[in-house]
């Protein structure tokens, strides 16, 4: 099988397991027809041991503990999983070590030897047998370190990976507040081994193959591979590349080769042009079609190297006032939001827990995903490209701004670019989150790291992100698309203030390439209310899960009339781990999520956008946790995309219906509930099959659990 692949391994449900069983098979196929030679890349990820800090600063007591106490762990792996998760600022961040010993057999001799880390929280320093390899600064970034000067073949070797989550002003994200930066290896690590010459693995840990397309259409598609090669001897090789590319079955469409003397100064770049005549297109959820792009380095007739990419054609274009277009197609852009961490297992995850993350996002019917706020692993993006997801991607450069992360801002841009350059997922680079003061410095750097991007790729947007309505502020118009994060109701304003802001910049900045990359509002499931108003006070501890519904209930429906939003983002899918944070009675948590941090719970708003977004039938009936009702005379919503419902109150339809915001959304109002139990049942007969909700609520009497309404007259953030 092709070194590589990533496959999807976790139990789906029925409507998507006949899709991700033929990715699976496809995927078998393509493995046996790209079989890898000569460069191989083994799992690096058993048999670490563990020391975690605080370590005393004498250097004699340091010593005599460094043999003892070590624990036994495999890798992915972090030491934040449970403290940073389940009481405020209670975490530990600082130093911990990770040591392996391993034996080298001597059939490597000759061959060049790597180490790729998918990530490290935040900063590491590797060493090989005492002697320094490698360091990084950046949690979530990809690094390779080239070991073999200092390896012993056919002895034990020591390798020690060191690991520091202090926050720093110098290495973004600056701060743990809007998110805890996990420390550990917390993603894989491979060993890479090749030839003297090969296509280069050290590129900012990049494939070494760059994939670049232009002019797609139906009837045509020029498509450039250029690839990186490095020469380790010390002397010129005679070599032949060979860039071909196949159909997703196998069959060859089109090869292109080249021989040369491969000097050993520097990295030297060949490129490979073709024309595709009537191209299979990369469609979205619709048809995810994939080709494959595989380099093939050769001497005297042999492979000696080898690299597999994804080529997925597609044209994305982001038209102000109009939204967004595939392949010349208007595309909807349905949004939501995803941050890593996992409850109890924080970013220590599996492809299996990604894959699930991945599952309810795709049934929901989002159609773009927003990977907040840094660089998520190599496989996701690889799933994404097989699922049609159209992802945005972008660096944890959020929150504040000290003045000392440019260098590491920029290394880690370069590095999301480089990585994952060959996705066509990704159609967006993120530059930065909600970074405001100094105006001058924040805009400065902004400019530079949009330079970054189209130096590298010039062929995708890019995008800053800020928390207030302005298109006029300073530190905008730095990059080819604004995104503004507006929580209308929940931090600013009302609920419905969220429509005069957006018609007002259609008829101010009508030629502004607008996102709305965050909207919401927190739920705790065991906060439920009846009586709501237009604005809630965020600062106090009740944050009810009828509220979070009302906000994207009408929200929503404004994005929708409102194509002047290319596209959006609901924040967020899932809760989350906010160290810092004590908010709505839940330690260390952002509530903001459709689906509850352990993922056991949808809250109602996730059948709220899966209603309106999905294929998949829906109906179901709001309010289900909130069962004991605070009114006799109250109202009962449904979300239906399969037709009008009909409900039934302990046995007896219900009269007056309405249509709410949207075509999926229905409301009765008025209804008298009887004392004690009562039995709502929704039905509806779609395409000869009867589909039914039945939900329970209680009344035994008038009371009020109504939240405390505050409206906020300043901005989210800003000025």
């Amino acid at each position: 099988m092709a070194k590589g692949f990533h496959f999807f391994s976790v139990p789906v449900r029925p409507v998507l397991r006949n899709f991700f069983l033929a990715s699976i098979l496809l995927a078998c196929l393509l493995g046996s027809i790209f079989k890898a030679e000569a460069r191989e890349v083994t799992p690096f990820n058993n048999g670490w041991e563990f020391k975690k800090g605080p370590f005393p600063t004498d250097a004699m007591q340091t010593a005599a503990r460094w043999n003892a106490d070590w624990e036994q762990v495999n890798v992915p792996h972090t030491w934040n999983a449970d403290d940073m998760q389940k009481k405020t600022n209670s975490f530990y961040a600082g130093v911990a070590y990770y040591r392996k010993h391993y034996v080298f057999p001597e059939s490597l001799e000759g061959k060049r030897l790597f180490l790729r880390f998918e990530g490290v929280g935040a900063c590491a320093e590797v060493y090989v047998n005492g002697y320094l390899v490698g360091t990084h600064k950046g949690a979530y970034s990809a690094f390779v370190c080239e070991i073999g000067s200092q390896v012993r073949l056919g002895e034990e070797n020591e390798i020690v990976v060191k690991s520091d989550n202090v926050a720093r002003p110098d290495v973004i994200p600056v701060n743990h507040a809007l998110f805890g930066v996990y420390g550990g290896i917390y993603r894989p690590v491979w060993l890479i081994v090749t030839e003297p010459c090969n296509i280069v693995v050290n590129d900012c840990a990049s494939p070494g193959v760059y994939i670049t397309q232009k002019n797609v259409s139906k009837q045509s598609a020029d498509v450039s591979v250029r690839v990186k090669l490095d020469n380790a001897t010390l002397a010129p090789a005679a070599l032949e590349l060979e860039n071909a590319i196949y159909t997703r079955e196998g069959k060859l469409v089109k090869v292109h080769r080249q021989s040369f003397e491969l000097t050993p100064q520097g990295v030297q770049n060949y490129v490979s042009d073709f024309k595709i005549s009537h191209p299979h297109l990369w469609q979205g959820r619709e048809d995810p079609y994939l080709y494959k792009v595989v380099s093939r380095l050769k001497q005297d007739g042999q492979v000696i190297d080898e690299v597999i990419q994804p080529l997925g054609l597609r044209k994305y274009e982001a038209v102000a006032g109009k939204g967004f277009f595939l392949n010349g197609k208007k595309y909807p852009m349905y949004g939501v939001t995803r941050h890593q961490d996992w409850w109890g297992m924080g970013s220590a995850l599996t492809n299996r827990e990604h894959d699930f993350d991945l599952e309810q996002i795709m049934e929901v019917g989002a159609t773009t995903v927003r990977f907040a706020h840094y660089q998520q692993s190599d496989y996701i993006y690889s799933r994404c490209d097989t699922l049609g997801l159209i992802i945005w991607a972008e660096i944890p450069f959020v929150n504040r701004v000290t003045g000392q992360e440019w260098d590491n801002a920029h290394q880690q841009m370069r590095e999301l670019v480089r990585q994952n350059f060959n996705h066509p997922s990704i159609y967006i680079w993120g530059i930065h989150n909600e970074v405001y003061h100094p105006h001058g410095y924040t805009a400065a750097l902004t400019r530079s790291l949009h330079d970054v991007c189209k130096t590298d790729d010039p062929d995708r947007y890019t995008a800053a992100v800020n928390g207030y309505g302005h298109a006029e502020h300073p530190v905008n118009q730095n990059a080819d698309v604004q995104g503004m994060n507006r929580y209308f109701g929940w931090y600013e304003r009302k609920i419905q203030d969220i429509k005069p802001w957006v018609e007002g910049l259609e008829k101010n900045y009508p030629w502004q390439k607008l996102m709305l990359t965050e909207y919401g509002a927190d739920a705790n499931l065991e906060h439920q209310t009846e009586y709501l108003g237009d604005a809630l006070n965020w600062g106090k501890p009740f944050y009810p899960e009828t509220f979070q519904t009302k906000v994207h209930e009408y929200q929503w429906s404004v994005i929708a009339e409102h194509p002047y939003i290319i596209a959006s983002y609901l924040w967020n899918m899932f809760d989350f781990a906010v160290p810092m944070w004590e908010r709505g009675g839940v330690p260390a948590r952002n509530l903001k999520g459709m689906v509850t941090f352990d993922r056991k719970i949808k809250k109602d708003s996730y059948y709220w956008y899966k209603a309106n977004w999905s294929k998949e039938p829906v109906l179901y009936q709001t309010q289900r946790r909130n069962v004991d009702r605070e009114r006799k005379e109250t109202s009962v919503t449904v979300y239906s995309n399969i037709g009008t419902p009909v409900v039934y109150l302990n046995g007896k339809p219900l009269e007056g219906i309405r249509q709410g915001y949207t075509e999926v959304h229905y409301v009765f109002d008025k209804v008298t509930l009887a004392q004690g139990k009562n039995i709502l049942k929704a039905v509806v007969s779609y395409q000869g099959k009867e589909y039914v909700d039945e939900i329970e609520w209680n009344y035994t009497g008038e009371k009020n659990r109504g939240t405390i309404v505050h409206e906020n007259k300043k901005e989210h953030a800003g000025w």
